[in-house]
């Protein structure tokens, strides 16, 4: 199973067709939010309906750039996996959009308790292992390598990082602090920020199937 994972695109349509050749090449897309430019959520939508024509398999949450009314957008396009699981070909998506309480200068801007709630979902199905559960969190997890700005400091959530570190899905992808394109682990999760598409930014996923379940085989940060 191969997975273009995209993220932050900011109301840039031209580089989604960029990545024609990408998008014929992958099982299923992964966009980690920000559909819209900065304090322009008007540029959300056709970013959207871009996306969505390039690719039958899409998967996404909402982000901080984008109006918390922009989630009823993706809802209406069917890829949407905030604060649900979404089964497909053996996997099963699920999502936190937004980003962390900071300037308070964008649209969607949430408490810890907020972002983590979107996944409470996943506690609700009882203790299982979850081998084959992919998230989507536009806010990365604290003190990994995909949340690091620009001076060093770890700004992601301490909430998802606690629910990556207790249910261990297969991957979570994220995205919000573009100077951090990164992959990393959190145990047997494997966490990839594929930095902001808006800038050319973009990730692969390989995953297969195996007697003991599912397993990331490959990562890379790639850039258009």
């Amino acid at each position: 199973m191969k997975f273009l994972l995209i993220s932050d695109v900011h109301g840039n349509t031209e580089v989604l067709d960029k990545l024609e050749p990408q998008f014929k090449e992958a099982d299923v897309v992964l966009f980690a939010g920000d559909f819209a430019r900065f304090k322009a959520p008007e540029t959300g939508l056709p970013a959207l309906e871009k996306l969505c024509s390039k690719h039958d398999a899409v998967f996404s949450v909402i982000g901080n750039c984008d109006d918390p009314s922009f989630l009823a957008e993706i809802e209406k396009k069917d890829i949407s996996v905030e604060g649900s699981l979404v089964n497909w070909e053996g996997l099963v998506f699920a999502g936190s959009g937004g980003g962390s309480k900071f300037s308070g200068e964008t649209l969607f801007e949430r408490s810890d308790e907020e972002l983590a709630a979107d996944l409470d979902i996943v506690a609700r199905q009882g203790e299982q292992q979850w081998d084959n559960l992919v998230i989507l969190i536009h806010n990365p997890p604290k003190d990994s390598k995909c949340d690091a700005i620009a001076n060093g400091m770890h700004v992601g959530s301490p909430l998802l990082r606690a629910f990556i570190e207790k249910h261990q899905p297969l991957a979570a992808v994220t995205g919000h602090i573009h100077e951090s394109a990164a992959i990393d682990t959190i145990g047997r999760t494997t966490v990839v920020n594929p930095g902001a598409l808006a800038d050319g930014h973009y990730a692969w996923l390989e995953a297969e199937k195996t007697a003991d379940g599912w397993k990331v085989t490959r990562a890379s940060l790639e850039t258009v």
